[in-house]
């Protein structure tokens, strides 16, 4: 079969979580409160630490970054895959498939950066603490986030470019909610060995470069929090830490495990509940967590809230 009587795809099917009207109706509404819960659980992280002068120190300029990172994740995603459970053809446009899928792997691999970054400040933070102030500076923090984004640009632009390379003559339905590479490179009708060892490479390469400092991070302050004599003064250094700890196993675990499988190991469900958990659970999760694990957040949640109150009366 010659690739000239072949006709180019011009757009894909989304197939989704379902089929069933009914069940397409009640996920919707699910997926709708999971978009408004993250929109607003992070605005108001960065609303809190932009209002609040004692929050802005590197520890919560990262978190506002983190924030602002889990905007754009979920953001990738959920609306048209919202648009989707309404709609009778599911349909997204080849461009826009590539498009979905080039900022889908540029904010999840910040984020990953970003949680690096964060583990960083924690070992500055707990392991020398003397030098905290100057170590991470106004300059470097600026640098530091401005590297996570720089990397994840270019992990993004290597498996985006290589992926224009593919040509797509049918089937063009993808067994998913959202225009995720390994899903993409299935439906391929040329060769996509290339493509594959591209993202495996880049994944081992720029997961290894976030996951490596958070680990060596960790060591260090696991070692730190160990010659602490005290166990209140262990537990209060480790709950400054027990958020990130937690966000961190939330994405890595999934993220890796969906993009380092094998093919022959995949299946629809998995996927999904992988993709689901990593790129619409964790943004949503992120600020529940470190709201309600940080008494600095909360207690600048409790002033802005006495304060309108008082302007109420």
């Amino acid at each position: 079969m010659e690739m000239e009587n072949q006709t180019m795809v011009t757009e894909f099917i989304l197939l989704g979580l379902s089929n069933d009207p009914h069940l397409q109706i009640f996920l919707f509404l699910v997926f709708l409160v999971i978009y408004v819960i993250t929109l607003l659980g992070n605005v108001m992280i960065i609303l809190v630490i932009s209002s609040d002068p004692q929050l802005h120190t590197p520890m919560y300029f990262f978190l506002f970054h983190l924030s602002f990172v889990d905007i754009c994740y979920s953001s990738v995603t959920i609306p048209k895959m919202l648009q989707n459970f309404l709609a009778e053809r599911k349909t997204i446009s080849a461009n826009g498939c590539f498009a979905q899928n080039f900022f889908f792997l540029l904010s999840g691999c910040t984020e990953g950066f970003m949680l690096s970054v964060m583990a960083y400040d924690r070992h500055a933070a707990i392991c020398d603490p003397l030098h905290y102030v100057n170590i991470m500076n106004k300059r470097v923090c600026s640098q530091l986030v401005a590297g996570a984004w720089t990397m994840s640009i270019l992990f993004a632009l290597i498996n985006t470019l290589f992926l224009l390379n593919v040509s797509f003559c049918g089937p063009n339905e993808v067994n998913h909610f959202s225009c995720e590479l390994p899903l993409l490179l299935a439906l391929s009708c040329t060769e996509t060995f290339t493509n594959e060892v591209v993202l495996l490479m880049s994944v081992v390469i720029f997961g290894l470069s976030s996951f490596i400092p958070i680990l060596v991070s960790y060591i260090h302050i696991i070692s730190t929090i160990l010659r602490i004599r005290s166990a209140e003064g262990r537990r209060k250094v480790f709950s400054t830490c027990s958020s990130h700890l937690t966000v961190v196993g939330l994405l890595y675990l999934t993220a890796l495990c969906q993009y380092m499988k094998p093919r022959a190991a995949s299946s629809v469900v998995l996927d999904e509940l992988f993709s689901i958990q990593y790129s619409i659970l964790t943004p949503m999760l992120n600020p529940i967590i470190y709201s309600l694990k940080n008494k600095e957040v909360k207690m600048a949640l409790g002033k802005i809230y006495s304060s309108r109150v008082s302007d109420v009366h």
